[in-house]
């Protein structure tokens, strides 16, 4: 066995590591984080200095004790996860476990942190060991806390005056006020028309465009020209003074030329942030997707001589470069594209963040030389677009401008002077490429840019031909919807988060239906407005974006030992609990519910109201005070509550529609229940998956009904009419059931030959259905035949008209029971729902042996 135990978070990363520390090296994964808050109220103790409570995970108990076990052979142990203040504090959480369990002893133990996966990289980390930095844990515990006090009791909060499975949090909230604003902005403009003047001139006999920049002596703005009325009259005079006729072109002259040489630099080299916008903008990506493959290359990659990492690490907000790097990156420039290609200086970039994160150098290649073509048999597409995109970026940082010739020749049409009309052409030449042979950044939202035209030669004095004049509407746009680069980008300008967390928080926003994306570009919902209503009204300091900053700056000072982790919290906790004990006290759920009158209902006199409840939007008919209940309809798919009318919303309450009958005189009826539209027809019921209830026709649910039945005639093999024994077609082929047990067909036997006593035989030998699938109680009846049936009553409880409840809509996946905790401990969470919503059978063949009691978890502070 090793002498030295190296730790690791990822098996792949760990595969690659041993391969350079050799023999005397064992390396092991942590599989991530090791331990957690533990996921209940009281995990945090404001009272006792905010002692956290942590108990271990149990998804990743085996790997530790795998690390436990391994370490009772080795002398010395190196924790060498991530080399930011998560990774610090997994060191920190894993080392705490192993001095529990008695493991460490006289061991020596190690921190080692490194930015690349190269054999020298790792070999100079394990040669400069340093110890578990307080500073570091102390800072990622403090924002720990910070965000399980917000989740855990902001997040309740919004059960009860919402409905359940909403989160509000210290970061995801001022992103969702972010993007709710902008819905707001959008919402409130109002187009403005102008009119542009623009014109073709041609010299030479070569054409190119003017626009008129001076019109009677005076500048010409955007709002100059606001009606065609003024617009036409502006361009019959431009004609007239020009000479312009039906049969000849007019004449403009050359009156001044401005040449210039414009200069470009290259961007620097990726930060997490600008990785994340620009493989937005040029590969589509969204930010998640581009964490695991930054991930993957990271970690390494088999290129022909074993997995080697292919960039360095991918969590900084830092631009700078190593020097060894920049030497590197100018070598392979000059060998690609020539001496001319770099300038004579290398270039550095500083890091304007106050704080970069730990992590010391930009996402570059950890190898100029291993050129994208070079690898690309050996990555798959996606890591070779993100790969190429590293690479172009870097090499491009250290090449030389790019060189633009620019021109604007003004002309005038008719006499000089105090009333005069000017028009110019603008022309842009690229003299020199520079970096832009190798890569060139992109923008949100861009302006065409219309100066990138070639200009004939032109002289002062010149004539030229005026073709044409155009006068051109237009009309303002609104500010355009963040889409997933914009938002990261104002993220990161705002302060809000670091660049672990912008991947996290999107998806936190998708995930609690906050957000939705239309051609790429965030929208918030009628829940998301609602969540961020309430929070802006009841909890507007938290979701300042200046708050999130400087809290963020605070953690900083913690993560450089110049202020105590308790600090923050302590500025934050006696106001905050305040706030949100007075909330739960004083505001109801009506006042919550942002409820909008959109009119009358003309059957009642009764006023009609969209509001949200607990199971989503809906318009409601009457109030709580009256004497007969209200009447309720949900909202349908694509209507939101600020825009719904009062036609739409009287719609809604002509469910349900009776359509005809049946050639068996049965009744047709169709409505919306619990599980979505669907067709009554007698007392059967099938569900309705691509037509609208609201428009379909008799015909078509006749054809729906005829496809359902054919469908269960086709379901059933043979039916023994005895104790429920049935041979069915299930999902994966024939089967037996008594809707108690499911058995398996023979094999090669065909099921229309089966005997009813075969069929007892078979069930008898199978597993009750609880033993086998793990859930479920004994005697539940089969899933492919009694829950067939509830499946095709989809809704039998109405859903619209007078006779409907409050609609109830499917919670959205995922819903965290334990706001902020709940995103960390996903996976722990979700075996504990399953075991939750899932018991064992009550009888079992052979009892377990009893497992010994786990420990409390104790009460630890950050180091």
């Amino acid at each position: 066995m090793a002498d030295n135990l190296v730790i690791v978070e990822s098996p792949a990363k760990a595969k690659t590591i041993k391969k350079y520390l050799g023999k005397d090296f064992e390396v092991l994964a942590s599989y991530g984080h090791v331990r957690d808050l533990v996921p209940k109220e009281g995990a945090v103790d404001p009272d006792h200095g905010f002692a956290m409570r942590y108990q271990a995970l149990e998804k990743n108990e085996r790997h530790v004790e795998a690390i436990s076990k391994a370490l009772r052979k080795a002398k010395s142990l190196y924790l060498a996860t991530d080399p930011d203040r998560e990774g610090e504090a997994i060191a920190w959480h894993l080392l705490e476990m192993l001095k529990e369990r008695g493991e460490i002893g006289e061991r020596t133990v190690h921190r080692v942190a490194f930015y690349e996966i190269t054999k020298n990289a790792i070999r100079a980390a394990v040669a400069e060991p340093r110890e578990v930095s307080a500073p570091l844990v102390n800072a990622q515990q403090a924002r720990r806390a910070l965000d399980y006090l917000v989740g855990f009791n902001l997040s309740p909060l919004l059960w009860k005056k919402i409905r359940r499975g909403l989160s509000a949090g210290r970061v995801q909230s001022p992103a969702l006020r972010m993007i709710c604003e902008r819905e707001q902005e959008i919402e409130a403009f109002r187009a403005q028309e102008y009119w542009t003047l623009d014109g073709e001139g041609e010299h030479s006999k070569q054409a190119f465009p003017l626009k008129l920049i001076e019109y009677g002596g005076t500048k010409v703005e955007q709002f100059s020209f606001t009606n065609e009325t003024i617009a036409r009259e502006v361009e019959g005079s431009i004609r007239n003074a020009a000479g312009s006729s039906a049969d000849a072109p007019g004449a403009l002259k050359v009156i001044a030329i401005d040449r210039k040489q414009r200069r470009r630099n290259p961007a620097p080299p990726f930060t997490t942030s600008t990785l994340q916008q620009e493989a937005a903008r040029k590969l589509g990506f969204n930010a998640r997707r581009t964490m695991r493959l930054a991930q993957q290359l990271y970690e390494g990659v088999d290129i022909g001589e074993g997995a080697v990492g292919l960039i360095t690490y991918m969590r900084t907000d830092s631009v700078s470069l190593a020097s060894e790097a920049v030497s590197e990156i100018r070598q392979v420039a000059v060998k690609l594209y020539g001496p001319d290609a770099i300038d004579p200086e290398p270039r550095f970039y500083k890091t304007k963040s106050k704080n970069a994160q730990e992590a010391h150098e930009a996402v570059r290649p950890t190898s100029a030389a291993v050129v994208p073509a070079d690898i690309e048999r050996y990555l798959d597409p996606d890591q070779f677009k993100l790969y190429s995109l590293i690479w172009r970026r870097a090499v491009a940082c250290q090449m030389t401008h790019a060189t633009f010739d620019t021109v604007a020749v003004d002309m005038l049409a008719g006499p000089d002077g105090p009333t005069r009309h000017l028009l110019r052409a603008n022309g842009s030449t690229l003299i020199k490429p520079g970096y832009i042979a190798v890569y060139q950044e992109g923008a949100d939202d861009a302006k065409v840019d219309d100066t990138d035209h070639v200009l004939p030669p032109m002289n002062e004095g010149d004539d030229v031909a005026l073709v044409a004049i155009r006068a051109e509407q237009h009309f303002t746009e609104p500010p355009p919807r963040f889409s997933e680069a914009s938002l990261v980008k104002a993220l990161e300008e705002h302060g809000i988060g670091r660049p672990s967390t912008y991947a996290s928080i999107i998806s936190t926003l998708q995930d609690r239906e906050y957000v939705e994306m239309d051609n790429r570009r965030f929208i918030p919902t009628d829940i998301g407005k609602i969540v961020n209503r309430f929070l802006t009204l009841h909890f507007n300091q938290y979701v300042q974006y200046g708050f999130t900053a400087e809290m963020e700056d605070e953690l900083d000072a913690v993560s450089r030992g110049e202020e105590e982790w308790v600090t923050p919290l302590e500025k934050f906790w006696t106001p905050f609990i305040r706030q949100v004990e007075d909330i739960e006290k004083n505001v109801s759920r009506d006042e919550v519910a942002q409820a909008r009158e959109i009119g009358t209902d003309p059957v009642s006199g009764k006023p009609m109201t969209v509001r949200m409840g607990r199971f989503g939007p809906f318009v409601q008919i009457g109030t709580k005070d009256d004497e007969e209940k209200p009447k309720f309809a949900g909202l349908r798919p694509g209507q939101k509550m600020d825009t719904i009318t009062h036609a739409q919303a009287l719609e809604l309450f002509k469910l349900p529609r009776t359509l005809g009958a049946t050639a068996a005189g049965e009744p047709i009826l169709t409505n919306i229940g619990r599980f979505g539209p669907y067709i009554k027809f007698g007392e059967k019921y099938v569900s309705l998956k691509d037509d609208d209830p609201y428009t379909v026709s008799l015909e078509r649910a006749l054809e729906v009904i005829r496809l359902k039945q054919e469908a269960d005639a086709n379901r059933i093999i043979q039916d023994f009419g005895v104790d429920n024994i049935q041979v069915l077609n299930g999902r994966y082929g024939p089967y037996i059931t008594d809707r108690i047990k499911n058995a398996r067909m023979p094999k090669e036997r065909d099921p229309k030959t089966l005997t009813l006593e075969e069929c007892r035989e078979l069930l008898a030998a199978a597993p009750a259905r609880g033993n086998r699938f793990g859930r479920g109680k004994r005697g539940a009846p089969a899933k492919g035949a009694a829950s067939a049936a509830a499946t095709d009553k989809a809704a039998a409880a109405p859903a619209g008209g007078a006779d409907r409840k409050a609609p109830k809509v499917p919670r959205p996946k995922g819903t965290a029971t334990n706001g902020a905790v709940a995103a960390k401990n996903g996976a722990a969470a979700k075996k504990t729902s399953t075991a939750t919503k899932a018991p064992a059978a009550k009888k079992s063949a052979a009892k377990p042996a009893a497992k010994p009691p786990r420990k409390k978890p104790a009460a630890v502070r950050p180091v």
